[in-house]
């Protein structure tokens, strides 16, 4: 969790070091000056949206350091253009004096680094990019909210329903469709009579169990279609045990279920403004069909999945 705090710290030591580097080699550049300095001395001319994305800055931030650049005398802005959007920089004669200048300042740093490199255990540069490259994949921030919901789905137990939970399977059930849409009549008759309407026609209800609280519940409901053993439906979960997995692992448990006993294949149906509910059914291996005529007026997506 220090992560941030030594990474600023070395930062700090280096960009100190980097401003008495410059002042030893008699070259009047502010540190942060130097990317866009860089990329206008061994390029030429570019536009500030140019320079953001080669230097990997924001465009205020390159915007802000080449009006200070301009102040200083190094940097001549809206070069051969009258399109104030599209705002043309280049460096001056001073600017370009300074970029031979620096040369001998570069080989000096550059062969300091590589003997840093050599006698350091671990290259930092290497390091530097790979760690780049895998935030830029996933930011830390997902990957700790990955890591809580494995730590909290191991609270979580999925048990077969019993009448002790129709409370819980209705009212999960109806706090979610009303969010969103209307109580349906096909709905109210599953909620009330989950015996009659899912058990008794060799349907099933699972339900999630956090720390022995009933907070999720679904359903595996025998379907009467050639192409589909039954249907994953009346899926919800409590909005306060919300990110901890337990879609998932509910999912997971009903299509281990059908597999069990034989199911070939199984369909939904869901509503695309429900995201979060798509991606995970996409994460559990469903697929978008076609083609099926529903009893709900919500449903506007239908999938299926290949369980043999």
């Amino acid at each position: 969790m220090a992560l941030g705090s030594r990474l600023r710290l070395l930062t700090a030591k280096v960009t100190e070091d980097a401003a008495r580097i410059y002042k030893l080699y008699d070259v009047d550049l502010a540190p942060k000056w130097f990317p866009a300095f860089f990329i206008l001395a061994e390029e030429g001319e570019n536009t500030i949206s140019e320079i953001a994305n080669k230097i990997g800055h924001s465009q205020p931030s390159v915007s802000k350091i080449i009006r200070e650049m301009t102040a200083a005398g190094l940097i001549l802005e809206n070069r051969k253009t009258d399109d104030k959007r599209r705002n043309v920089v280049a460096l001056t004669k001073k600017g370009r004096l300074l970029g031979v200048k620096i040369k001998d300042q570069y080989a000096d740093v550059n062969a300091a680094i590589d003997t840093l490199i050599s006698t350091a255990q671990h290259n930092l540069w290497e390091a530097m990019e790979e760690w780049e490259f895998l935030l830029d994949q996933q930011s830390l921030y997902k990957r700790v909210i990955e890591q809580k919901k494995i730590r909290e789905s191991k609270d979580v137990t999925i048990v077969k329903y019993n009448p002790v939970y129709h409370t819980a399977f209705k009212t999960l059930n109806e706090e979610w469709i009303s969010t969103y849409f209307e109580l349906e009549e096909a709905d109210r008759q599953a909620l009330e009579n989950p015996d009659q309407y899912i058990l008794n026609p060799g349907g099933k209800i699972f339900v999630a169990l956090y720390r022995g609280e009933p907070v999720g519940v679904c359903a595996l409901i025998k379907m009467n279609d050639p192409d589909y053993d039954y249907e994953l439906a009346k899926m919800a979960v409590s909005p306060k045990a919300q990110g901890k997995n337990i879609g998932y692992l509910l999912g997971q448990s009903a299509i281990n279920e059908a597999r069990k006993i034989g199911a070939k294949a199984l369909y939904l149906e869901s509503n695309t403004i429900l995201k979060p509910a798509i991606n995970l059914y996409y994460k559990l291996g469903f697929q978008k069909i076609t083609g099926h005529v529903s009893p709900y007026k919500r449903c506007n997506i239908q999938m299926s999945l290949i369980c043999a």
